[in-house]
C-alpha cells in the first residue's frame, strides 16, 4: 500500500508543489475512476434491493426497506370497503414473491383463523385460498359439476346455468365464498397491496398522523396518501417534503439464491445451468480459437507461398465487416449443419478470428528464422517446429489472445441468440439475463443480481491477468 500511495501522490513541482500537469492528471484519474467504479457499485448495491423497493423506484443507494403496512380493498353487497392493516408479517406482504417450497412451510388456515370480517376475507383472497376452499365445498356438498368452469364461460353460455339457485342452497358464508370464486357481482377480487408507512402532518389540521403511500418520489411536490388511523377511503395530497419514513438495512439475499437454485418465480430457466453452459462454451471455444489462430498465424508469418500477401489482406479486410452483416449467413450455416439448439452452434462460428490471426502473426514475425531453420536441420517435422518452438516463444501473445477470447465469448449475445434461442437447456448467461424481463412481469431484482454474478469471471480474468494483455499486445506491433 505504501508503494501504491507513493506512486499516486507523486508531484512534478519542486518541493512537492502541485503543477498544472499534476492537477490535470489527478483530475483525469479521478474522473476515470468515477466513470468506471460508480456504475459497477450502483449495480452491486441495487442487486440486494427487494422487488418491492425496485418497483417503487426507490433511489436510495443502500438496500434498505421501509416499514410497511397493507391497504386492503374488499367488495361486497355494501360496496367497496378500503382499510389499512398494520403489523402484518413480511411473508404476507411478499406472498406473491414466495416460491412453492416457502409457501408449503406456512400454515395458512392457522394464520387467518385469528382474523374475522373483512380482514379475514381479504387475507383469504390474497393468500390464494379461495379456489381450494371453494372446490372443497363443491365436492363436500355435491354441488353441480359445472361450477368450476363457470367463471371461464362466455357471457352467453353463463345464461344457461342457474347460479342463483345454487347460491340460495348454501349458508351466507358459503354463498360469499362461492360468489368470490365465481366472480358473481357485486363480489369482485379482494386486494391487499403493500404500502409505505410515513408520518406527516395533516395538510388541513396540522395534526401529525401516520399515512400509507404507494411510492415516494422526491421530485413530486405532493404524494397521494391514505390515513392509517382516520378514514382510509379518502385520498389526501401530502407535501412530499413533510413526510418522514423509517428504514432498516435489509439486503435481499434471495435475489441471488433463487435463480441459482432454479426457484425464481415466473422464470423458466435455471441460471446455474446457464452458468455451466457459458463456462463450457468459453473454455472450449477459447482453446479452439487459440489452436486455429496460432496455426494460421504461423503459416502466414514463417512460410513463403504464392498468394500469401493476398490471404493476409483478405483476413485484415474482414475486420472492417460489421458482425451484423454476416448474421444471416451465420444463421444459415448453423441451421444447415444441424448445430441449431446445441452449444456447438455457439462455439464453431467464431472458432477463427481475424484479430487473433493478425495479433499472433505480428508477434511470430519477431521469432528468429535461425531457430526454425536449426530445428529443420535436426530433422524436426513442421508440426514439431510449431509445437515445440514457435508456440512456446509466442506464449505472451497467445496468453493475451486467450484472455481477450474469454472476455469476448463470455459476453457474447448475438451468436447465442441465433444458435440456441429455441433450446433453453443450452442457454448461456447472456440469454438467461433476457429471461428476467417478460412481457407481463419484471424481475429486475433477479436480473441485477445475476448481472453481478455474470461479471465475476471476466472481472477476475481482467484484474489478475491484465499484465499479459499489455505485454502481449505491446510486442505485436499494435501500439
Amino acid at each position: 500500500m505504501t508503494a501504491v500511495w507513493q506512486f499516486l501522490s507523486r508531484k512534478q513541482g519542486r518541493g512537492g508543489q502541485l503543477t498544472l500537469g499534476d492537477w490535470l492528471s489527478y483530475s483525469y484519474l479521478l474522473v476515470g475512476f468515477l466513470v468506471i467504479f460508480l456504475p459497477v457499485m450502483w449495480i452491486l448495491l441495487n442487486s440486494f434491493k427487494s422487488a418491492f423497493q425496485l418497483d417503487k423506484q426507490d433511489i436510495s443507494l443502500l438496500p434498505t426497506d421501509y416499514v410497511r403496512v397493507a391497504r386492503a380493498t374488499v367488495n361486497d353487497v355494501n360496496g367497496k370497503d378500503i382499510f389499512i392493516m398494520s403489523d402484518l408479517p413480511d411473508w404476507v406482504l411478499n406472498w406473491k414473491e414466495l416460491d412453492d417450497a416457502e409457501r408449503q412451510n406456512i400454515d395458512l388456515s392457522a394464520y387467518i383463523s385469528g382474523f374475522s370480517g373483512n380482514e379475514f376475507y381479504v387475507l383469504r383472497s390474497h393468500l390464494g385460498m379461495v379456489d381450494g376452499l371453494a372446490r372443497a365445498l363443491v365436492e363436500f356438498k355435491n354441488l353441480p359439476d359445472w361450477l368450476p368452469r363457470y367463471s371461464t364461460l362466455p357471457t352467453a353460455s353463463k345464461a344457461n346455468f342457474d347460479v342463483d339457485a345454487v347460491l340460495a342452497s348454501v349458508t351466507s358464508e358459503e354463498r360469499r365464498l362461492l360468489s368470490e370464486w365465481l366472480g358473481v357481482k357485486p363480489f369482485k377480487a379482494n386486494k391487499l397491496i403493500s404500502q409505505i408507512l410515513v408520518t406527516a402532518p395533516h395538510p388541513e389540521t396540522g395534526e401529525v398522523q401516520q399515512w400509507a403511500v404507494s411510492t415516494i418520489n422526491p421530485l413530486y411536490p405532493t404524494t397521494a396518501a391514505r390515513s392509517v388511523s382516520g378514514d382510509p377511503s379518502k385520498v389526501v395530497k401530502l407535501p412530499t417534503e413533510t413526510m418522514e419514513t423509517r428504514r432498516s438495512l435489509r439486503p435481499s439475499w434471495s435475489n441471488y439464491s433463487d435463480p441459482l437454485q432454479g426457484k425464481a418465480n415466473n422464470i423458466n430457466v435455471n441460471f446455474a445451468s446457464c452458468y455451466t453452459n457459458s463456462v463450457l462454451v468459453t473454455i472450449i471455444a477459447t482453446v479452439i480459437t487459440l489452436l486455429i489462430n496460432s496455426m494460421a498465424a504461423f503459416a502466414l508469418a514463417k512460410y513463403k507461398f504464392r498468394g500469401q500477401r493476398a490471404f493476409f489482406v483478405m483476413i485484415l479486410a474482414t475486420l472492417m465487416v460489421p458482425p451484423a452483416v454476416t448474421l444471416v449467413g451465420v444463421f444459415k450455416m448453423i441451421t444447415m449443419t444441424g448445430l441449431s439448439g446445441s452449444i456447438w452452434g455457439v462455439i464453431i462460428p467464431g472458432a477463427a478470428t481475424p484479430a487473433g490471426v493478425f495479433l499472433l502473426r505480428q508477434y511470430m514475425l519477431t521469432i528468429p528464422e535461425e531457430l526454425i531453420e536449426a530445428a529443420r536441420m535436426d530433422a524436426a517435422s513442421e508440426w514439431k517446429v510449431y509445437w515445440k518452438i514457435v508456440l512456446p516463444l509466442a506464449m505472451p501473445a497467445i496468453a493475451a489472445l486467450g484472455i481477450l477470447s474469454v472476455i469476448w465469448r463470455w459476453n457474447d449475445l448475438i451468436v447465442p441468440m441465433v444458435a440456441i434461442a429455441t433450446a433453453k437447456e443450452a442457454y448461456t448467461i447472456q440469454l438467461c439475463l433476457l429471461e428476467f424481463r417478460g412481457e407481463f412481469f419484471a424481475a429486475e431484482h433477479y436480473r441485477l443480481a445475476m448481472t453481478v454474478v455474470s461479471l465475476i469471471p471476466t472481472t477476475l480474468v481482467f484484474v489478475f491477468l491484465q499484465r499479459y494483455i499489455t505485454t502481449g499486445i505491446a510486442n505485436t506491433g499494435m501500439k
